[in-house]
């Protein structure tokens, strides 16, 4: 770790992969980590509760979205690393508007706050949605933008924000563009961590459509320590996608979950698909990679071992199932048309 980097402020660092980057930071010898987050639905302190006592960990409950907190949080910081976000597509297409004023006039703010103190290093953390449906090839950083949900416009919106504030005021900020991630600490709706859990408590297992969608996996410290490299190594108002390598259908994903557990296929449930549902993304990573970066999990080994962690730790996520997480599963799958299974099974 570069030694100017002393003290490093992470928003939405209580999420999924902020959590897992904080703890990543602190085992690299960062010698000050400070976390700030909303600490929304997806926003869990027991995510920090190993590291809470660790010396150099401080944490902050504030919005990036307010001004004051976040210039008291920024000061005496070398770094940002801004994971803080509206995340999830399912729940932008419910309702979009907290994704619009987190993603993107969050983002705004803390662009603002790093230039007036000087903060010599940002990284905004985005998506490869951002690229929209890939049919064939692979995204490169400079390819056109082409999000097709309330979620992925918004994170577009921020990293234009991002651009903008490299060009205008000379912000030293850097993109990162992942693709999809699992491992420990994902909030059960997304996909991975929701087949699981259903998956152990005997539920049926809700897959939009013929379930052929194909996305890439990264682990998540893979895409902690690509975020890392681009903290390091980045080069100020370029982006850099973060991709693992993986392509894998969802259907073929669900299915190797329920075997890992020795559960039936049967419990695949096949619902109408959402809207806007991207078919296929696919990162080109050879940006990245010119920096020293390689992915380092293997997709079966990575996602047996999320399964283990998650069967080991229902102390973390039943209490994630409570009545708000039952009210969004009846919003988002309760009203979706139970269809057909494919016939290409």
């Amino acid at each position: 770790m570069r030694q100017d980097l002393r003290h490093v402020l992470v928003t939405g660092g209580a999420g999924f992969i902020g959590s897992n980057f904080v703890r990543y930071l602190l085992e690299r010898g960062v010698p000050r980590v400070t976390v700030y987050d909303k600490l929304t639905y997806a926003g869990n302190r027991a995510n920090l509760a190993d590291i809470e006592d660790h010396p150099g960990f401080r944490f902050i409950h504030a919005d990036i979205c307010d001004r004051a907190d976040v210039a008291t949080a920024m000061r005496g910081c070398d770094a940002v690393v801004n994971f803080a976000a509206e995340t999830h597509v399912d729940r932008s297409l419910l309702d979009a508007d907290d994704f619009l004023r987190t993603n993107v006039v969050g983002t705004h703010v803390l662009l603002e706050a790093a230039r007036e103190h000087g903060v010599r290093h940002f990284v905004h953390v985005s998506t490869d949605e951002v690229y929209g449906d890939v049919p064939v090839g692979e995204s490169r950083e400079e390819d056109p933008l082409r999000p097709r949900s309330p979620y992925s416009a918004s994170k577009a919106g921020g990293e234009m924000m991002v651009l903008a504030a490299v060009a205008t005021h000379g912000v030293p900020a850097t993109i990162t563009r992942g693709s999809n991630t699992y491992g420990p600490y994902q909030y059960p709706e997304k996909f991975i961590p929701l087949m699981i859990t259903n998956a152990l408590e005997g539920r049926p297992l809700p897959i939009y459509g013929d379930g052929l969608q194909v996305r890439d996996w990264i682990h998540v410290l893979d895409h902690c320590s690509g975020i890392e490299t681009v903290l390091l190594k980045g080069k100020p108002g370029e982006a850099y996608n973060i991709g693992g390598g993986n392509p894998r259908q969802n259907l073929d994903v669900a299915r190797e979950i329920l075997d890992l557990l020795g559960q039936p296929h049967d419990l695949i449930q096949h619902v109408e698909d959402r809207l806007g549902h991207d078919r296929r993304y696919a990162l080109a990573t050879g940006k990245l990679r010119a920096l020293g970066w390689r992915p380092q999990v293997p997709f079966e080994q990575g996602l047996r071992d999320t399964v283990e962690w998650y069967r080991e730790r229902r102390d973390w996520w039943e209490p994630l199932r409570d009545a708000a997480f039952a009210e969004y599963y009846g919003r988002n799958y309760g009203s979706r048309a139970v269809i057909k299974a494919p016939d290409n099974r």
